[in-house]
């Protein structure tokens, strides 16, 4: 059985909103690295960090990331439901990465021809509709995109080497370099990221064309 941390879980708002606030999608089996960073830069530079997902009518829900080094370290309780709230209340709206992003795209009663609709879906649907508005995705996050072909048809993308075969038969055109997909891509207000390890150079750069167009 995978060891969990006895530390309480973080409250999922973290920050004061300065500028503005980042919404992050998550839910169980989130990665621990994007975490931590996304916790520790963006209320650095002035941006509140809310943690969003579906909560299946409960006030509240904590969700653990990967276990990573055999244990689950991290822990957030998400208190924010992802439908009470509206993507133009955010600056910027990112799907953490790992195994999370397939769980939001659960969806209970699909039918035959009608597009997916898990919250988180219908969410990201909404946000990418909303002018201007900031959408990231790194590593396997991508994946939520995946699960409508509108979200990702003709879009440039990167991605984990894990989903490329997803990320394109959902119709994405997935940019390559020397060493597989490229670190990052930026497609209008579409900001992907490879994996985790670029997720500082990430959070950089979906900084910067925030504060572009503010």
């Amino acid at each position: 059985m995978t060891e969990t941390s006895t530390r309480p879980p973080l409250r999922g708002i973290v920050g004061e909103a300065t500028k503005g606030k980042i919404g992050v999608l998550v839910e169980e089996h989130f990665d621990m690295t994007e975490y931590r960073l996304f916790n520790e830069l963006f209320p650095k530079h002035g941006y509140q960090v809310v943690y969003l997902s579906h909560l299946w009518g409960n006030a509240n829900l904590t969700f653990g990331s990967n276990p990573d080094n055999g244990w689950v370290e991290e822990h957030v309780l998400v208190e924010t439901e992802i439908n009470s709230v509206q993507p133009a209340d955010f600056k910027g709206i990112i799907i953490i990465g790992a195994y999370a992003s397939d769980r939001l795209r659960y969806q209970v009663a699909p039918r035959k021809g009608e597009p997916n609709q898990a919250p988180a879906v219908v969410f990201i649907r909404q946000a990418m509709a909303t002018k201007q508005l900031k959408i990231g995705t790194i590593c396997h996050s991508l994946w939520l995109l995946c699960a409508d072909r509108a979200l990702l048809q003709g879009r440039r993308v990167t991605c984990a080497h894990n989903i490329i075969c997803d990320a394109e038969n959902a119709g994405a055109e997935v940019v390559y370099g020397a060493e597989g997909t490229v670190d990052l891509v930026i497609d209008g207000d579409l900001i992907t990221g490879k994996h985790p390890g670029i997720t500082e150079q990430f959070i950089s750069t979906f900084l910067n064309e925030i504060e572009k167009g503010a």
